[in-house]
């Protein structure tokens, strides 16, 4: 509908389309609401279990070097064995005591060098046991919180499957109806949403008063809002107000 023959539609053809987008985006929010929390959840639980399987790679990668290390020291031992062997084989054909000693301090550094990757070893050996028992810990956790994830999307799913369609209808309904307001009164009806801790932007009096934020309306202010003539917004928090005989009349199923 073009902005001109929206702008000729009577205060009250106005008033009853903003109240009628209300009924229908206040139903698309309890849909919402219904769904609650369980979207970020699933992405908080996906998020974590990016994480924790990060740790247990990087655990696994630790361990695997540590490996690595413990071979080369294995590797460096045998080494060292066998220049001891070949040290000794010499020590039998040495001409004089300066050789023998010579080979001898050969053989007591290669002594020593064995004993220092003895040592590498079985601290390795040690890393290896508390990253192995890291990377357990975290696959539990990773198992329990995948089991978490599979229940909350579930529970996802089964909620979207029962309110998807709803909701589709719905949003359509709202696009309708928001087709049949003016621009200008459209943006003041999201701006006041938007700002809504309950979502209400279009209220109707109730016991007289504001059924939004519940203040008295002066009764002349009701009377004007019920000559449905100008569009009048309550004084205390900025919702549009209509009359309850209106309200009544616009209900939607």
């Amino acid at each position: 509908m073009s902005s001109t023959i929206i702008s000729d539609i009577s205060v009250e053809e106005k008033l009853k389309s903003l109240f009628r987008l209300q009924l229908i985006d206040t139903k698309i929010d309890k849909i919402r609401i219904i769904r609650g929390e369980l979207p970020l959840e699933v992405q908080d639980l996906e998020d974590e279990l990016a994480g924790i399987q990060t740790r247990i790679t990087k655990l696994q990668d630790e361990v695997t070097e540590l490996d690595n290390s413990i071979n080369d020291k294995k590797n460096a031992i045998k080494d060292s064995l066998a220049l001891i062997k070949k040290y000794e084989e010499q020590q039998s054909n040495v001409r004089n005591n300066r050789e023998y000693e010579s080979l001898n301090k050969e053989i007591e550094y290669q002594s020593l060098d064995i004993q220092l990757s003895e040592k590498r070893i079985k601290e390795f050996k040690a890393q290896i046991e508390i990253k192995s028992t890291e990377v357990a810990s975290n696959a539990k956790l990773h198992e329990d919180r995948g089991l978490d994830l599979t229940a909350k999307k579930a529970e996802l799913d089964d909620i979207v499957s029962e309110t998807e369609k709803e909701e589709s209808q719905l949003m359509s309904m709202s696009e309708e109806a928001a087709a049949n307001i003016e621009e200008r009164l459209l943006i003041a009806y999201k701006k006041i949403r938007l700002n809504a801790i309950n979502g209400l932007s279009v209220v109707s009096i109730n016991r007289d008063s504001c059924g939004g934020c519940f203040n008295k309306i002066p009764p002349q202010r009701q009377m004007d809002i019920r000559l449905r003539k100008k569009v009048i917004v309550c004084e205390y928090c900025g919702r549009i107000l209509v009359d309850q005989e209106l309200a009544e009349e616009n209900k939607i199923d």
